[in-house]
């Protein structure tokens, strides 16, 4: 039973994370930035000023909450996205990368953070556009976006 849980997921892990997979991403994030106009790209002034420019330009942004205070700051906000979204596999990762492909690894981490940009823009855009009381996220907009509630139970188990 463990050696066929093994090699099903050996199959799943070798096209998701195969060229086939890499290079759909790839291809939504161009779509994405046609899409939206290359959103990532032309409004990255504000992006800038409203989030690292701030904590430089407005020191009530930095400013830690009292003890008793039952809200966090913007910037104990951000401490905890970056820790929650930075973890010891992206450092490992792009340690790994550097470390096999050399300096032109940075160039298409830049590249494809970028085009990623734009996919978690139309992904964020989706789900709040479709989320209701009951259902949020990717769930919401492939149900109540698409229609689709076998695709959103699809997506529920596949992230299991």
């Amino acid at each position: 039973m463990l050696e066929t849980i093994t090699s099903v997921n050996g199959v799943i892990n070798g096209i998701v994370w195969g060229t086939f997979g890499i290079a759909l991403l790839f291809i939504s994030g161009i779509v994405m930035t046609i899409v939206n106009k290359g959103f990532q790209f032309s409004h990255i002034s504000h992006w800038w000023s409203m989030t690292i420019g701030a904590i430089f330009n407005d020191k009530h942004i930095t400013k830690h909450t009292d003890k008793d205070d039952k809200q966090i700051s913007q910037f104990q906000s951000l401490c905890t996205a970056l820790a929650a979204t930075i973890g010891t596999g992206n450092i490992v990762g792009v340690a790994s990368a550097l470390s096999i492909g050399g300096a032109g690894a940075v160039f298409w981490m830049w590249i494809s953070a970028f085009l990623g940009m734009a996919v978690v823009y139309a992904e964020n855009t989706l789900s709040a556009l479709f989320s209701d009381s009951d259902i949020k996220g990717p769930m919401a907009y492939l149900k109540n976006g698409l229609g689709s509630s076998r695709l959103a139970n699809i997506f529920a188990f596949c992230c299991l």
